[in-house]
């Protein structure tokens, strides 16, 4: 892929900035170009807001495969074939924040920043910039332009199996539902990896999402898998008590700001029973989400039961193939578990019938966990950045 990138519109006039990608590279000065090291990796100056990204593909003299991320590998376009001579344009919608929190009021107890992990503190997820990466098998990107927009946002609340990871091969359902998702609502995931909801509150990442929502927008708040652990005190919630009670918190303070809220329950950790079903571990915390979603008549999305359906299905040695680390990992999952997991909860916006399902892509086929696509042929373009450090939480 060729990289001249020159500034086209005036950012300062016409908020659009538009850009040329068909000649040599140039490295990111502050203001845009491909990130160093990085390659495929471009960025744009940004202040936190929704941005609509329409990309150009194609290349006069050979067809191209571009599959486009964005941020921390958060998915946008997959695997978009173009032929020799020919060029389409495809959009999506960005959600770029940074970590600053509007200070308190004089006297008032509050902060003016999220508590970022040394890990987030290199991530795109956090920094000034919109970052873009082109990948695949023959990528093929001529231009970009970016403007703001105001569409709905999801916001997505939870743990490392939901949040936007930045490595290979480790991968969350928030990143990958973007590609199920229209140009016209955008994606916030403010997940983390080792987050409950008590640390949820603590680390002020529910001030931030709290301050960012708008009327309209949707809440989307999935946990479990770390507030259980008792061996956390400080975080610890059992399921019969005080995580109902989060729960309930979570739920008043976004319908106080006219935020629809859905409750997700945790996927299942892949732990087999002597006859070859899956072993529940969260099944008390799934059972709390689902009693409040009745008591509070919010919407609850069966995850957990979902994915115990797909690990099932696969079988005790093809379920390795969803799982993070080559299936030593039984918590966290790869680009393939991610994109099921994905689906599964797409499929659960439809089933329930929610007003979010009218943001889904057109033509998706019927979903059903216990006949989900074979691993074996599962193709995602993989991103060049790798870790072989599990995300926090494990």
């Amino acid at each position: 892929m060729a990289a001249a990138l020159i500034g086209l519109a005036n950012p300062a006039a016409a908020q659009v900035r538009s850009f040329a990608l068909d000649g040599p590279a140039r490295a990111y000065d502050g203001d845009h170009g491909f990130e160093p090291g990085m390659p495929g990796v471009f960025s744009v100056k940004t202040p936190p807001g929704n941005y609509r990204v329409t990309v150009t593909l194609g290349l006069p003299k050979r067809a191209t495969d571009t599959t486009v991320k964005v941020e921390a590998r958060r998915l946008m376009l997959d695997g978009v074939k173009v032929p020799a001579g020919k060029r389409i344009e495809r959009s999506f919608i960005v959600n770029v924040r940074d970590a600053a929190i509007v200070p308190p009021a004089a006297n008032a107890p509050g902060a003016t920043m999220v508590d970022l992990k040394p890990r987030e503190k290199a991530s795109f997820t956090w920094d000034d910039r919109l970052t873009l990466e082109f990948v695949g098998p023959q990528p093929g990107v001529t231009a970009v332009r970016i403007e703001p927009v105001q569409v709905p946002t999801l916001f997505l609340l939870g743990d490392s199996t939901v949040t936007d990871q930045s490595f290979e091969p480790a991968a969350s359902w928030g990143q990958m539902l973007t590609a199920f998702l229209t140009p016209d609502i955008a994606v916030a995931n403010h997940a983390e990896s080792g987050e409950a909801m008590k640390s949820f509150v603590m680390e002020k990442r529910l001030a931030k999402v709290l301050e960012s929502v708008k009327p309209g927008d949707t809440a989307m708040i999935q946990f479990g898998h770390n507030d259980q652990k008792a061996n956390w005190p400080q975080t610890f919630a059992a399921s019969d008590t005080t995580y109902r009670s989060w729960l309930r918190v979570f739920v008043d303070e976004f319908r106080r700001r006219g935020v629809s809220v859905i409750l997700v329950t945790s996927p299942e950790r892949r732990n087999w029973t002597d006859d070859g079903r899956i072993r529940p571990t969260l099944g008390d915390y799934a059972a709390a989400v689902k009693a409040v979603g009745v008591e509070q008549r919010v919407p609850v999305i069966k995850l957990n039961d979902a994915s115990i359906r797909i690990y099932e299905a696969l079988g005790k040695d093809r379920a390795l193939l969803a799982f993070n680390d080559g299936g030593k990992d039984a918590t966290h999952h790869n680009n393939y578990g991610a994109w099921v997991l994905a689906r599964a909860v797409a499929q659960g916006m439809t089933d329930a019938k929610l007003p979010i399902a009218a943001h889904l892509q057109p033509g998706l086929a019927p979903f059903d966990p216990a006949h989900p696509p074979a691993p074996e042929s599962f193709v995602l373009a993989a991103s060049a950045r790798t870790s072989g450090v599990r995300p926090d939480g494990n």
